[in-house]
């Protein structure tokens, strides 16, 4: 299945193997969810946050829900 979210943020922890994406949905509302990466499994990232249903009117608000649901996000994200 292709990918219809255009991401417009991606932001990585430290490791480069958990990250945050801050994306736009096809209608215009925003999103965010968290994935991880194992090297050894070579399937690519997954969700772990399971956030991604939740719907924002602008990329700030997405950002600022973000900030408060995962904790290592506040000191990556201005």
């Amino acid at each position: 299945m292709a990918h219809i979210n255009k991401v417009i943020k991606s932001i990585n922890l430290d490791g480069e193997l958990i990250c945050t994406d801050i994306f736009q949905r096809p209608d215009g509302s925003y999103g965010f969810d968290e994935f991880r990466r194992d090297p050894e499994d070579g399937r690519g990232w997954y969700s772990i946050g399971h956030y991604g249903e939740q719907v924002f009117t602008d990329a700030e608000a997405a950002i600022a829900a973000a900030k408060t649901q995962i904790h290592w996000l506040q000191d990556k994200i201005d």
